[in-house]
């Protein structure tokens, strides 16, 4: 048996299994429906004692809502049906126990994903660990959340809506209550923002328990490329971008693969492009070097690439817009811009200087998370989609998520029509507007899906040509595009929408448009990604309404140029306006659309395994700065960390293996006492010149430690706790926050590491590893010498002066004061080392005199 069949098998297995259950449930409708309005509502407090005494006893959480699903389910359905007069039907149960097991439920467009979410979302509300409902923006959090709180508060759970716009203290009332509403962009800065934050007060966020993420496809497939950025303003200068801008512009393309007519090559299938050896010359004359692939060029080759990109695969109106003087990404599966979002690695800036808009600081980033490792830290995930089985296997691999598909409530009556090919865009068009024209003269409402603005505006000026009025949907209108959405089913509309703009908002047909046919779906041309094209044909026949689609493809249309148009080309008449209709053009198209997923799948992965690294990093650290946050007294953190330092630094100096033992301790104490005591430094005694490493050591230790006990005197016990606190928490944001950049730095430039047949994952791997343990020997060290530092007098209090930095998310304009978080200028860093590295030689050029005396 194939892999495909025995999913199949285990998609009927479970849909089965999960029929008899909703079967239970609906078996109890008269039982809740005699039950009155009090009885009903006193249920809730009824299961949240059952579960709490279940989980005491030992159960898991799972086994305990396992138990009384059946019941808290027909009483949500009763609920349901009492509060806001809709009543869950059995394919809409099934949806919701697919989501409690935290599968991906498959829904169709139209199946009420929405009111399919409550009964999981009740069911584990009960825990009163907290829920989340994610949506992709925050209109649609708005609607569901205004749609469904009637019940929920009737059922007498809590229900917040987490927006962009909250201060802390309304953020931290929302994610206190049973229920939370939010975007997913919006979950994940709340994060970062919590593991920056001084007092364990200020965080927002509980534990995370359970989440249902509504068009969990686009959430965790189609934005699981852009990590999420928190970050302050570097120090980068921008005029590099644009003198890398013009450079480029002078540049040839290669027509040959192997770019010896040119001075770039381009794949148009990967967008991979890069320099030919006669762009290499040019560019090593051009900016007067010798060779541009010499460490100290990394910067140079960096800004080069991406110029290149950004002039020559990054298109306006498709890619992103120009709005008010800025560039704003448009979203390639939603049509969508992405207000405050922005590119990374300094493509922003690249496609800026392009455009001569005001190139922006690159940004210095502070804290970061991929949506994969994000959304991994719940307890639990589900999802609901019209779309997620030709994404299955990378739902399971890498969120280890399910997809269960769960039958329609009536059977889909729509018609899709075998796509149409053409050889030329312009013939594409004209049958299109053809098409439109004589459907519209019936009256019948259609909806034509573009993949690129451009399509869409020329799609508008040709439909006005012909006298058809018609309404546009795409990046550049999306503040009334739940509204335009609504409408496109109504008799005689015409909407044009980009990449299904408007995804979340039904359809809904309009009086006597059933008779016509219901709505009629026109694809311009095919995405790259099946589930795009599911999802705009899902738009017509909901419900089990009448519906039709069809897509029109052109041997110019950018999927069919990447993949195999030269051997369609030779199919075609010589009839310009002939299209071709045949199996074999599907499956070509089929087998295009799988190559580019495949392709997808692997970007993300990449950004997954890269994010793996930090992610192990990162859970350390919070892990670390949690416990720093939640302690009353930190001095046992304080006292682990002098420790590793001053063995630590011995342990350096004795690497160097000096001759002559009281030389060592000499310079070891001389080494202590520069960072440690320069106002009143340790003597040499006897005991010191005589004393081995560890005898050396615990004479340091014990110094600090009698330093620090007279500074705690002086202080009281409470002001040095606080004390030692914030010189903890100063000292790993400092060094944290410079190392998550460093390590971005890294990953830059590790695939340079390629060229040299060395696996640039390993690398990075091994070397972000080093980097770490420096990191944590560094902030050992900072935390020592400045508790060592600082002068105390009694009766002088200490005023600890927060600096305020301005943080800038990837996803929001708005700014955030949060303080202290201050970068430690990296050449600071190059410093220290090379006073490290001047340490190590002077000592050997004793060892070395001390050599040539004894001979």
């Amino acid at each position: 048996m194939g892999l495909f069949s025995k999913i199949f098998d285990a998609n009927k297995r479970e849909v089965k299994s999960l029929s008899k259950l909703a079967d239970k449930i609906i078996a109890k409708e008269d039982e809740y429906e005699k039950l009155s309005d009090e009885e009903l509502k006193n249920k809730t407090v009824e299961f949240k004692k059952t579960v709490a005494n279940l989980i005491e006893k030992g159960k898991s959480k799972q086994e305990a809502l396992d138990s009384i699903l059946v019941d808290a389910l027909a009483a949500a359905r009763e609920g349901a049906y009492r509060s806001i007069g809709m009543k869950p039907y059995k394919v809409q149960l099934m949806g919701g126990m697919a989501l409690h097991r935290g599968d991906i439920a498959e829904m169709r467009t139209g199946e009420g994903k929405t009111l399919t979410a409550t009964l999981p979302v009740y069911l584990n509300a009960l825990t009163g660990e907290g829920v989340h409902v994610i949506t992709v923006n925050e209109y649609l959090s708005q609607r569901d959340k205004e749609e469904m709180t009637p019940f929920y508060e009737w059922m007498g759970l809590t229900v917040g809506l987490n927006l962009s716009s909250l201060g802390p203290a309304e953020k931290r009332r929302v994610y206190a209550c049973d229920i939370t509403y939010s975007t997913n962009n919006e979950l994940g800065f709340d994060y970062l923002r919590d593991n920056m934050v001084r007092q364990v007060e200020e965080r927002v966020q509980r534990p995370l328990n359970y989440a249902v993420i509504d068009e969990v496809d686009s959430v965790l497939i189609d934005e699981a490329r852009t990590p999420l950025i928190v970050s302050g303003g570097g120090q980068e200068s921008t005029s590099l971008y644009g003198a890398t801008n013009a450079f480029v512009r002078t540049l040839r393309k290669a027509s040959k693969e192997d770019g010896s007519d040119g001075d770039y090559t381009l794949d148009i299938k990967t967008k991979a492009i890069q320099l030919s050896e006669f762009g290499i010359d040019k560019a090593e004359a051009y900016f007067g070097i010798r060779n541009l692939f010499d460490l100290k060029n990394v910067d140079l080759l960096h800004h080069i690439n991406q110029a290149l990109r950004a002039n020559y695969t990054m298109a306006l109106d498709i890619d992103y817009v120009i709005e008010d003087g800025q560039i704003e990404i448009v979203d390639p599966f939603t049509g969508r811009t992405m207000p405050g979002r922005r590119f990374s690695e300094g493509l922003h800036q690249a496609i800026e200087a392009k455009e001569g808009v005001k190139v922006q600081r690159e940004n210095k980033t502070m804290a970061t998370i991929t949506f994969q490792n994000y959304f991994r830290m719940y307890k639990k995930l589900s999802g609901m989609t019209g779309t997620a089985k030709t994404e299955e296997e990378e739902f399971r691999n890498i969120y280890n998520m399910v997809v269960t598909t769960i039958p329609t409530n009536r059977p889909i009556a729509r018609i899709d029509a075998a796509d149409l090919v053409y050889s030329s865009m312009n013939s594409k068009y004209r049958a299109i507007i053809e098409e439109v024209r004589e459907r519209h003269l019936t009256g019948q409402p259609i909806l034509i899906g573009t993949v690129a603005i451009e399509t869409s505006e020329l799609l508008s000026s040709l439909l006005y040509k012909i006298g058809v009025q018609h309404k546009v949907l795409n990046a550049k209108q999306n503040e009334s595009e739940a509204e335009i959405i609504k409408l496109a089913g109504q008799r005689g509309s015409v909407t044009i929408a980009t990449n299904m703009a408007g995804r979340g908002t039904d359809i809904k047909l309009g009086e006597g448009v059933r008779e016509l046919g219901g709505l009629a779906v026109i694809g311009t041309e095919r995405h790259e990604s099946r589930r795009i094209d599911n999802q705009l044909r899902g738009r017509a026949g909901r419900q089990g309404d009448p519906g039709y689609s069809r897509f029109y493809l052109s041997l110019e249309d950018e999927l069919m140029m990447r993949f195999g148009a030269d051997r369609l080309k030779k199919l075609m008449e010589a009839n310009d306006d002939t299209p071709l209709e045949s199996a074999m053009i599907s499956r070509s198209v089929e087998s295009a659309q799988k190559r580019v997923e495949g392709n997808n799948f692997d970007a993300r992965k990449m950004v997954l395994q890269y994010d793996d690294v930090l992610r192990k990093q990162r859970e350390v650290m919070y892990g670390e700065r949690n416990e720093i946050l939640e302690s009353q007294k930190v001095s046992h953190i304080v006292e682990d960390m002098i420790d590793n330092a001053v063995r630590k630094n011995i342990e350096y100096a004795a690497s160097s293996q000096y001759i002559d033992e009281e030389l060592e301790n000499k310079d070891i104490l001389k080494l202590i006492n520069d960072k440690y005591f320069l106002e009143n430094p340790i003597e040499l005694t006897k005991e010191i010149e005589h004393s081995d490493d560890e005898e050396l050591a615990n004479i340091i230790i014990e110094r600090i430690k009698s330093d620090l006990a007279e500074k705690r005197e002086l202080l009281t016990d409470e002001t040095f706790d606080s004390f030692e606190k914030y010189i903890l928490l100063n000292s790993i944001d400092q060094r944290w926050t410079d190392h998550i950049d460093q390590m971005d730095q890294l990953r830059r430039g590790i695939f340079l590491r390629s060229y040299g047949q060395i696996d640039p994952l390993r690398e990075y791997r091994n070397e972000g590893h080093m980097m770490f343990e420096n990191m944590i020997d560094e902030i050992e060290d900072t935390v020592t010498a400045n508790l060592l530092r600082i002068k105390v007098e009694r009766n002088e209090e200490i005023e600890m002066k927060e600096d305020k930095q301005v943080l800038i998310t990837n996803d929001s304009k708005q700014h955030i004061a949060r303080g202290p978080i201050k970068s430690q200028a990296r050449e600071e860093k190059k410093s220290k080392q090379e006073e490290k590295l001047a340490k190590i030689k002077e000592l050997k050029e004793l060892k070395e005199k001390r050599k040539k005396l004894d001979k």
